[in-house]
């Protein structure tokens, strides 16, 4: 081999050692040196343990971090009942929709490279999005009746069943990262579009390509642009990734976030080596079934029941779909890791992710006015993460800026600005009936002594 090839295939492996050498843990602090009481901390495991107790949850974890360093790291109950296992901190748990913002700083990796355009309609990248319909019955329309008058149809009308029109204007790449896009999930809603999605085995064990293809061919729920909501767009934009890297969206993943970021047990599904950390998945009692009912069911008491061991078996031997969405299964260590990355604006231990204008132009609302449902105000959305704009509107203690996500077992997580600060709650029934995420949330600020915006 060329000694100049063989050099630098060795400066290559070198680079790689050291930025593998280079990764450390995040710190511990006492909370007092970060602004926070040690004994109100405790609030937080008491009334925690307490809720295993009364049987709210079978086990959790949460953490919170501030100045970069952790203050409080604390488990809960048990990783399995049955199997009498207890959380430990290095417990495995599928993050689901806590996926989104992963999925959107990989995206926003390709933007940074000048792969795509905010305001690019998808159809650019994935023609088979080039000729979508809306459909009438949920989306609204003017209908002329004879030449010279109309009438508005608005949502929900059941005539329309079946009709479509061509919408206002095709959806962009900004659309599939705030929600805008015009499509729905199928397993939230019962409208005419969600019912076709279900019909359709969306988010079945397809590749992403033949996920997005059959997407096309299914109308929007509504104009792009016109309403926030929920959706498998994030979905999509795992598909987009693939078309601008040319590389498999998991590959992607590891390659790019994962491994720079030594999130080492994060990704669809788990190595040999970390089987035996995944945490028992749980329902409400009585829901019965899959995904696709079990979020139109009502408990049928208190406590908790063994999820179907179907719903893990994705993570044990890897399927096709690769849901950026909701696919993946991560610890709190990781997922710190992650969020502390975008705290530092794009950079963590020396390695960069993203530019501190691409963070924050991720975590601004970019929807404007538009509600964004769950029967919030106050709440925007950026790019993959949803925002705080007025605590007080919320209703929920906070910082104006700061931005968040959570996941359908309950995870949850959000990251302050203002106060340096990240939280973090992890816990594992689905569909999730609790509040127990926003207790934690509570139960964190009221452990603060110092406040950074005072």
């Amino acid at each position: 081999m060329n000694r100049n090839v063989m050099s630098g295939l060795s400066g290559l492996v070198l680079l790689a050692l050291v930025s593998i050498l280079s990764a450390k843990e995040i710190t511990t602090s006492k909370p007092e040196r970060q602004g926070f009481s040690s004994d109100r901390l405790d609030n937080i495991t008491e009334f925690m343990n307490r809720k295993v107790a009364d049987g709210t949850m079978v086990g959790g974890m949460g953490l919170i971090a501030r100045g970069g360093k952790v203050i409080y790291e604390q488990t809960y109950g048990m990783a399995d009942r049955e199997a009498e296992r207890l959380m430990e901190e290095d417990a495995i748990y599928r993050i689901y929709s806590m996926t989104k913002p992963i999925t959107g700083v990989a995206l926003m990796i390709l933007y940074e490279e000048g792969k795509f355009r905010l305001n690019d309609p998808i159809a650019m990248y994935m023609p088979e999005f080039a000729n979508l319909e809306v459909a009438m019955s949920t989306a609204g329309t003017n209908i002329i009746s004879d030449g010279t008058t109309s009438r508005t149809v608005g949502k929900g009308d059941n005539s329309l069943v079946g009709q479509t029109r061509k919408p206002a204007r095709q959806p962009t790449v900004r659309d599939l990262m705030t929600h805008t896009a015009g499509m729905t999930y199928g397993i939230f809603g019962n409208t005419e579009v969600d019912k076709i999605y279900r019909e359709a085995g969306l988010l079945g064990d397809m590749t992403l390509e033949e996920f997005t293809k059959a997407l096309g061919q299914i109308p929007l729920q509504y104009d792009p642009g016109s309403q926030w909501h929920y959706s498998v767009s994030v979905d999509v934009q795992g598909r987009l990734i693939e078309v601008l890297s040319g590389m498999k969206f998991s590959d992607f993943l590891r390659e790019r976030l994962f491994e720079p970021l030594d999130m080492k047990d994060t990704g669809f599904r788990l190595m040999e080596d970390n089987q035996a950390r995944l945490t028992q998945l749980y329902t409400p009692a009585g829901i019965k079934g899959g995904l696709n009912t079990a979020f139109f069911q009502r408990p049928s008491g208190p406590g908790l029941d063994v999820a179907p061991p179907e719903a893990s078996l994705e993570y044990i031997y890897g399927r096709k779909f690769e849901s950026g969405g909701g696919g993946l299964i991560s610890t709190a260590r990781d997922y710190l890791r992650f969020s502390q990355m975008m705290l530092n604006g794009g950079q963590l231990d020396g390695v960069r992710i993203l530019s501190p204008k691409t963070v924050e132009l991720m975590t601004m609302n970019h929807i404007g006015d538009l509600p964004m449902g769950f029967g919030r105000t106050g709440a925007g959305f950026g790019l993959d993460f949803g925002v705080v704009l007025d605590p007080g509107a919320v209703g929920e203690v906070s910082s104006a800026g700061e931005y968040n996500w959570g996941g359908a077992a309950g995870t949850r997580f959000w990251i302050d600005p203002r106060e340096d600060m990240i939280g973090l709650f992890m816990v594992q029934s689905i569909p999730h009936r609790t509040r127990l995420a926003g207790d934690f949330k509570v139960l964190a600020y009221q452990a603060m002594t110092e406040s950074y915006t005072d």
